[in-house]
């Protein structure tokens, strides 16, 4: 084959997805339909592409036959126009895979036991992908991961699993794979799937401008970027520097609170400088997919290298010591109103790791209460948005949330604020609850009324 006959084969492949992208006739699957595949689904479906959502879970795929949205914080209002479009269907089975000429990829990238990246999810579905690989089909991973995943394993997992059907398949000619990373953030009002600029890079030119159009059809900004190893890069230079900062200010509570000064009012204070400063708040410990996992991520792949990450590895330490800073700030707090942990009755607020959502993922407020527990604490949960727990990566508590009333508030010797949910009546707590421990300044209103009952952590 003659360098001119490939180049036009590369250009009539890439040519007529771009002609079927244009004309919105290029089937987007997206695999995995959880908090990132499906407002993606979404956003693209309403830029006028078909869309077949792929899951594992039947339950999503029924629920969203009838329009029910199990992610609560995005509403039905999502899943009913796609429940009623004959451009969306949503499947488990994952042979359909060859019918999509684009394959978005939004599949969970956790840690192993040993804080090691776990790519099982992103290599399976790229094994799954490889089974139906055909010439003219686009593939974008947006799963969050190292630098180098996208080309060095991600790509060569497909390949291995095409060749028993299409054994001569070239990247960047017959078929196109890129980087785009996730931005989403659960319960954010400010910004949508559809305005939240999305950055591009792919393993060649035509798999990042092809990329771009796709996206384009449904996100109003899309940058584009030299290659998938930046894409990957500048994703975890986010969750990094996020956590990072986290970090430091978790340090500064710890510090400033043996010194007698509110971090809270400190932070509030800087946050007046016009420039040179954001501000970050002190919690109970990070939560959410990305910012308690992705730093490990690249701290991992580092290694490889031979260069330390002494900096990221800090931050992780200070935030994964978080609850148990919580844990021995109740025990305080207790003995200071003449109780031991042992035997007292605890309610932690909030099984979800932010405000105003169902997402536990990552929670601090498992690790919070198993350390109660294992201290001898009798702890009940109440979380508006959580009815039940269910298991997650380290954590299966088998709890129902407790509702709160005057009467539940004044059994418990403690409670601990672990997330600050709107729905919570804090005037009811701060008139009836015991002691406060407070980790998210969710009283501060309260703060007369509650006298020497309210301390923060």
């Amino acid at each position: 084959m003659t360098p001119a006959t490939a180049t036009g084969e590369k250009m009539s492949v890439s040519a007529s997805l771009e002609q079927k992208i244009v004309a919105n006739e290029a089937v987007v699957g997206v695999v995995g339909m959880g908090y990132v595949g499906l407002p993606l689904a979404s956003a693209l479906h309403e830029g006028g592409l078909p869309v077949i959502g792929f899951d594992v879970d039947p339950s999503k795929i029924d629920a969203l036959a009838e329009g029910t949205n199990y992610l609560k914080h995005l509403g039905d209002e999502m899943t009913k126009p796609l429940a009623a479009s004959d451009r969306f269907e949503a499947t488990v089975d994952f042979g359909r895979l060859g019918e999509a000429d684009v394959i978005l990829v939004a599949v969970p990238t956790p840690l192993g036991r040993h804080q090691e990246p776990d790519l099982s999810y992103v290599i399976n579905t790229a094994t799954a992908i490889g089974k139906t690989l055909r010439a003219g089909q686009l593939v974008v991973l947006e799963s969050t991961t190292y630098p180098g995943t996208t080309r060095d394993e991600f790509l060569p997992a497909m390949l291995e699993a095409a060749k028993g059907h299409a054994p001569d398949l070239v990247p960047g000619r017959d078929f196109f794979v890129a980087f785009s990373p996730e931005r989403e953030d659960p319960g954010r009002k400010s910004h949508s799937t559809s305005t939240i600029p999305k950055l591009v890079g792919g393993i060649d030119d035509d798999s990042t401008r092809l990329s771009a159009m796709v996206y384009r059809k449904g996100v109003e900004q899309v940058v584009e970027v030299s290659s998938a190893e930046v894409a990957e890069a500048a994703k975890l230079l986010e969750n990094i520097f996020r956590a990072v900062n986290i970090a430091l200010v978790n340090e500064m509570k710890v510090v400033l609170t043996e010194m007698g000064v509110d971090v809270w009012e400190v932070v509030r204070a800087a946050a007046t400088k016009p420039f040179g400063y954001m501000p970050f708040f002190p919690g109970p410990g990070l939560g959410g997919h990305c910012i308690p996992i992705d730093p490990f991520y690249l701290t991992w792949k580092a290694k490889e290298v031979g260069r330390p990450t002494r900096f990221i590895e800090l931050a992780g330490q200070v935030n994964t010591r978080m609850p148990s800073y919580v844990v021995d700030r109740t025990a305080w707090a207790l003995n200071e109103h003449g109780k031991a942990v042992k035997g007292s009755k605890i309610c932690v607020l909030g099984l979800a790791y932010k405000p105003d959502v169902d997402d536990t993922r990552e929670s601090p407020s498992f690790e919070i209460i198993d350390l109660l527990r294992e201290r001898g604490a009798d702890v009940s949960y109440s979380d508006p948005l959580v009815p039940q727990t269910v298991p997650v990566r380290k954590h299966d508590l088998k709890m129902t949330s407790v509702e709160l009333t005057p009467e539940s508030l004044e059994s418990f010797d403690a409670i601990v604020v672990s997330t600050n949910h709107a729905d919570f009546d804090y005037a009811l707590i701060a008139k009836h609850a015991r002691l406060v421990i407070d980790t998210r300044d969710a009283l501060r209103a309260f703060d007369a009324e509650l006298g020497d009952r309210i301390v923060r952590a």
